[in-house]
This record gives structure tokens, sequence and C-alpha cells, in this order.
């Protein structure tokens, strides 16, 4: 079996990428609040075995010592997983704007 090399080179580098959106003043009612949280585990246990068999952690809870941006604020104190086996569940509240007429 012969090993093959294959070497990609760009010709020109990559643009910028373009800048954030930002809302304008006509759909700023259209804003609300964005709150994420972590579900039940969904690791797979028996993966290595061929089978299926997830531990029945019901929602992600970080370990209660850990500083918010530290490796251990990832970890889930009730089962120990990383939270990225965890199910994310996005809740997201509308802002409900009010208007009065000024004439």
């Amino acid at each position: 079996m012969t090993k093959r090399r294959v070497v990609l080179k760009r010709e020109e580098p990559l643009p910028p990428p373009p800048p954030p959106a930002q809302p304008d003043s006509a759909n700023s009612s259209n804003l609300g609040r964005v709150h994420v949280r972590y579900g039940e585990c969904q690791r797979n246990h028996a993966a290595n075995v061929g089978g299926y068999a997830v531990d029945g952690c019901r929602e992600f809870m970080a370990v209660n010592e850990a500083e918010e941006g530290t490796e251990a604020s990832l970890t889930c104190a009730a089962c120990g997983c990383h939270r990225n086996f965890h199910r994310r569940v996005v809740e997201t509240e509308e802002a409900a704007a009010s208007y009065s007429d000024c004439e």
C-alpha cells in the first residue's frame, strides 16, 4: 500500500468576516431575552461494547464551588459528564413593546 501526500495551497487570503448585524430601531421591539439551560444527559455509556445505555441524569448541574468560565464549571455534579453531553434547551422571552400616541 502506497502513501500519498496531498498538499493544499490557497492562492489568496480569505476575506475578513462580515461585521455582526446591528439591530435597527424599527425591529428593536422584536428583541427578547434568551435563556439557555441544559437538560438530560445523552451520553451513551455502552458505546464501546456496541450497546446503548444512558445514566438517567435529568438536568445539568454545575459543581457548586466552580467559578464561571473554568473547566470545573463545565462538569455536571450529578453524573460527572461534560456539559456538551446534555441536551441544550433555548428559551426565549419576547419583549412586549408599548407605544403611546403622543399627538
